[in-house]
């Protein structure tokens, strides 16, 4: 498939000599087929084509209500939110494209029927989406960290406008870092020699035709690693330290939060209430944030694991084969999970996104009071202005604002 491109096992595209010898020459022409690609069909083909079926439809459903919901309701506007519908669009072009396709390959491994533009196309596409969802969901790590260490920078930082640069620049990168891995790759097909009396011939076996990487194989060991580094490593690391630091923050505010209370000092302002309650908003968000950053780390991590394991070892044995063939299997699964989970993870820990839910799939209005959200989580400077207004908590709905 588009993640490991071939068995090595079978792996003869790599090398400079795609010729079979005399030692085959008992073999018919799928026993040269099988010997060399594998069985057509995988022997886990249903198990996991069941398995893929149902994240599809759990997936699709989830992401196109997380767009929906954002797209047509102007509340959801947020930098936050922006971020997350680009997720979700790069998870949408995962399973609408990727999955399809892994299937097909599943249940006919070869030939590759959409020519040398088509592997390339894929090999294009689904290594871009995988760079944009990483570097989608770093962004958003860095935006949370303005948001919660830095409020009053937050005011000028973190804003619509700078969010679709951020995400058009994701974009862009993602394109340009995806060049490399699809140069490696092209049509390889086998070829059968033979002796006869006008002498030597090499006849093609023109079902034998797979994409693979057909560049020298230290070439694509070389851009997966980096890859790898780049793209998964560090960026996990740098999340993890940002909400380290997020956490000290947050912990740091609940302290005096409680120190406050205890004294009664400002406790019947309206300007100290306000801020306990954006408080408490972003606190929520931050905390939905980090267990997606979590999930979505640990998807991935077998996927990468899979690739590495695919660059580094050169000489496979029987263990290995045997070893890489459940890593291969599992990190499929989780790697399109990772596409559907998004979704849930809104559901269950975001009032309003729950309640957009519903009402997209109920198809009832959203009437909303514009004064209702006119507050944005840095913005606590409105108290000034407002102090002689009513005291009105915020409703369920009014939760989460970003």
């Amino acid at each position: 498939t588009w993640r490991r491109k071939a068995c090595p096992r079978y792996n003869v595209a790599t090398t400079s000599d795609s010729h079979i010898g005399m030692d085959d020459s008992c073999l018919t022409e799928e026993g040269y087929l099988e010997k060399y690609l594998g069985p057509r069909r995988s022997s886990v083909f249903l198990p996991v084509c069941l398995s893929y079926l149902l994240i599809f439809l759990v997936g699709v459903m989830g992401n196109v209500l997380t767009c929906t919901v954002i797209a047509r309701n102007k509340v959801m506007w947020t930098p936050t939110n922006y971020y997350l519908f680009s997720l979700a669009v790069s998870d949408l072009l995962v399973l609408m494209l990727g999955m399809p396709l892994e299937l097909y390959e599943l249940w006919q491994n070869y030939p590759f029927l959409l020519g040398k533009g088509g592997c390339y196309f894929k090999t294009f596409l689904f290594e871009m989406v995988c760079l944009a969802s990483i570097l989608n969901v770093t962004a958003l790590s860095i935006e949370r960290y303005i948001a919660v260490v830095h409020p009053l920078r937050a005011k000028y930082v973190v804003t619509r406008t700078h969010a679709k640069r951020v995400i058009l620049t994701v974009w862009s990168m993602s394109v340009l870092c995806a060049v490399p891995n699809t140069s490696l790759h092209g049509i390889f097909t086998l070829h059968i020699h033979s002796a006869g009396p006008a002498g030597d011939v090499n006849l093609e076996i023109p079902d034998s035709a797979i994409c693979t990487v057909v560049k020298p194989r230290w070439m694509y060991n070389l851009t997966i690693q980096v890859t790898t580094f780049v793209f998964f490593i560090l960026p996990m690391i740098t999340i993890s330290v940002l909400y380290m630091l997020i956490g000290l923050q947050l912990k740091r505010e609940k302290m005096r939060q409680a120190m406050e209370a205890k004294s009664g000092f400002g406790n019947n302002s309206f300007c100290n209430i306000r801020t306990q309650q954006q408080k408490a908003r972003r606190r929520q968000v931050t905390k939905m944030l980090f267990v997606l950053v979590v999930v979505f780390g640990i998807c991935w991590a077998p996927f990468h694991t899979d690739r590495l394991m695919w660059s580094f070892i050169s000489d496979w044995t029987d263990s290995h084969h045997k070893i890489f063939e459940y890593v291969h299997i599992i990190s499929g699964v989780f790697f399109y999970l990772s596409s559907a989970v998004n979704p849930i993870l809104y559901n269950l820990m975001s009032t309003r996104f729950r309640e957009m839910f519903k009402e997209v799939m109920c198809h009832r209005s959203h009437h909303i009071n514009p004064r209702k959200h006119s507050l944005s989580v840095t913005r606590v400077t409105l108290c000034s202005v407002t102090r002689l207004s009513p005291i009105r908590p915020l409703s369920s709905s009014e939760y989460i604002k970003t």
